[in-house]
């Protein structure tokens, strides 16, 4: 199999970017990319690192994200399996991009940018939800914002309502997979119950 190894041969293969996709691009947020944005309980967080990259689903019961002005969000850190390998990435490189996914709409904007990592006590404690606030805070510093084509979502119909995960493996099957050990049953019957416990 050829690989492409050139950007030419790869221009070469498409034809130029529409107009549209080009100008659609802002450099802050805009009104309406703030009330889009501001509407988003769940994104991709994408990072770079010295290991390779990395992309991590986030959500929340309200906004994913805090604007806190035309250029800057805050992602809190909710609680999940400890291996930190966003976070890791971003210390070490601060490159990110977020995709903002809202059911029902064929629209993804997506965030590219720089950010850090805070625990300072202020930012961790504003975000306190039962009792317990995130150890820390990513600040996401924006360099350009804009939606995608929405070919992609209309394509696999992710919207459409219909269940397309019969005969899928569970996550305590995939689990037994690699700890043969593990009673898969009991993990998936129980997980809910306890994942509900450590949301935050």
């Amino acid at each position: 199999m050829r690989l492409i190894d050139t950007i030419a041969a790869l221009e070469a293969l498409y034809d130029p970017p529409t107009p549209a996709s080009l100008t659609k691009v802002a450099q802050h947020l805009t009104p309406l990319y703030r009330a889009w944005i501001g509407s988003a309980r769940f994104c991709i967080l994408t990072t770079v690192g010295p290991d390779g990259t990395d992309a991590s689903p986030r959500g929340d019961d309200g906004p994913v994200v805090r604007i806190m002005d035309d250029r800057t969000l805050w992602l809190p850190d909710w609680r999940g399996n400890n291996r930190l390998d966003a976070l890791r990435n971003i210390v070490v490189d601060g490159r990110v991009s977020l995709l903002f996914m809202v059911p029902g709409s064929t629209n993804v904007v997506r965030v590219n940018g720089h950010a850090g990592v805070t625990d300072d006590r202020a930012a961790t404690e504003s975000f306190a939800q039962q009792g317990r606030h995130p150890r820390v805070v990513i600040v996401v510093t924006l360099g350009e914002v804009y939606f995608q084509c929405a070919k992609s979502i209309m394509r696999s119909r992710l919207w459409s309502g219909v269940d397309a995960s019969a005969g899928l493996p569970s996550a305590g099957q995939l689990l037994k997979e690699r700890m043969p050990d593990l009673d898969a049953e009991t993990y998936d019957l129980t997980y809910p119950s306890d994942a509900s416990q450590r949301m935050w």
